[in-house]
């Protein structure tokens, strides 16, 4: 039954459901009616019983001249007269018959009796047993109508609310139907549409909102993707040309081994650094895919961002920076990952850091159990639609591409990916000459003891 209910179309089980609803509605309305009406037949029929009862002993008490018992019987015989459903019998103490209707009896099944003593006149004065007895066959077929004509009717009334049920829920789906057709619409080249909820009912607005939010991020991931696929192109096509035309110099006349190493020595840069940004790549796809990071414990964070810093030192003292680490804090995170994210943040605040200035690397704990870590430098500020963006990959806030051999926009990208991997996302602001990039990541846990300055130690760690 439940089966039957839910399967099909949604017009289908509705007008179903509607079905058993009006065959339970008018059922219980029809039976309710039967009840009230067999009861009150009753309720009539122990009243006609206890009136005749009544008026038969005021009849035999007054007498009416009636001293024997054939005087009894013609005064009962023209009471009971026109009332064929009545039914009297009256017996004397030791049982002899004195009185009885010649009627064909009911069966007992169709007759209520009422039984009770009454004083017969005449010259003994003796009491007597009477039986009044009803005969409900009358009744009993109005009832059997009744029930009839109430199945019917119920019968009737469900097919008629079903039928329009069924019409109704029909023409309450009709908007949906065309939003079937608005959805049909939209592919992968035309995800500019939206669905129009203008005339969707208001249970539909939530889902037709839904619906047009991820029809707008699956056209950002779709342009994302298509400027991905182009930035790939760009990026790897530079080297291959390079190399290609390197060959083909170094193939056009006879060369000596000491050229011919310089030549290779070239190539070999050029299918180092393809191989970065190919490795690169691949570290975003597992990231992507759901690689979750390998945590353990880090006591002190800032060693960790200090042997970070004791990395970069040579190209930070090359751009004429001054560097510090503030703050500390210990949680369970996958170190080489962390160090990475933080390794391609100060490369990227090292490349458009201010001359003279200081970057500084912080460490904080937050609450619930996060840690924020965050890379500061002076320098121009950045525009608010650059900042969304700088977490893209093959991003370039410089247009030209300047130091496009040795940095090919996939820093930052890494950043958000190591950042989800640990449960958390990456921040980035600007404003009054200073920017400011992190990422705040799940795993805090208390220190062990009391913070000490963080020291550098030594470790390899390179930036994208």
């Amino acid at each position: 039954m439940r089966r039957l209910l839910i399967q099909g179309s949604l017009r289908g089980r509705l007008s179903r459901w509607l079905a058993l609803q009006a065959a339970v509605g008018l059922g219980l309305v029809c039976a309710a009616v039967y009840i009230v009406i067999a009861w009150t037949l009753a309720a009539r029929q122990d009243d006609i019983l206890r009136q005749k009862q009544a008026s038969v002993q005021h009849l035999l008490a007054e007498g009416r001249g009636a001293h024997d018992l054939a005087g009894v019987r013609h005064l009962l015989n023209d009471f009971l007269a026109g009332h064929d459903e009545l039914s009297l019998r009256l017996q004397d103490a030791d049982g002899r018959l004195i009185y009885e209707t010649l009627r064909e009896a009911p069966a007992r099944s169709d007759a209520k009796r009422l039984d009770f003593a009454i004083r017969v006149p005449g010259e003994s004065g003796a009491t007597a047993h009477a039986t009044l007895t009803l005969n409900q066959q009358g009744d009993e077929a109005l009832l059997a109508r009744l029930a009839w004509t109430l199945a019917l009717a119920a019968l009737a009334g469900t097919v008629a609310v079903s039928a329009g049920g069924f019409w109704l829920v029909g023409l309450g789906l009709s908007p949906l139907h065309k939003l079937v057709e608005q959805t049909r619409r939209v592919h992968a080249l035309r995800l500019d549409r939206r669905l129009d909820g203008s005339e969707q009912a208001e249970e539909l607005q939530p889902l037709i909102a839904q619906f047009n939010a991820l029809l707008d991020r699956l056209d950002v991931a779709y342009r994302q993707m298509e400027a991905f696929n182009a930035d790939v192109a760009h990026e790897l096509n530079t080297p291959l040309a390079t190399l290609i035309s390197s060959c083909e110099l170094a193939l056009r006349r006879p060369r000596g081994a000491e050229e011919l190493c310089d030549v290779l020595a070239s190539n070999l840069e050029d299918l180092q650094r393809m191989a970065g940004i190919v490795n690169d790549m691949l570290f975003l796809s597992n990231a992507e895919r759901g690689l979750p990071a390998r945590r353990a414990r880090v006591p002190r964070l800032a060693l960790l961002a200090a042997e970070v810093v004791e990395f970069h030192e040579a190209a930070l003292l090359e751009a004429g920076l001054r560097s510090k680490v503030l703050g500390d804090a210990a949680a369970s995170v996958d170190a080489p990952l962390l160090r990475r994210a933080l390794s391609n943040l100060l490369g990227n605040a090292t490349r458009y850091a201010r001359p003279g200035s200081c970057v500084e690397v912080q460490v904080r704990a937050l609450e619930q159990d996060r840690v924020e870590l965050s890379v500061t430098n002076e320098g121009a500020v950045l525009q608010t639609e650059d900042l969304l963006r700088w977490f893209d990959r093959f991003y370039r806030a410089d247009p030209a591409r300047s130091q496009a051999d040795r940095n090919h926009g996939l820093g930052l990208a890494i950043v958000a990916a190591i950042a989800r991997m640990h449960g958390g996302e990456v921040f980035a602001d600007s404003a009054q000459g200073v920017t400011r990039i992190g990422l705040r990541i799940a795993g805090a846990q208390p220190s062990l003891g009391a913070s000490a300055p963080a020291s550098a130690g030594t470790a390899a760690v390179g930036a994208a």
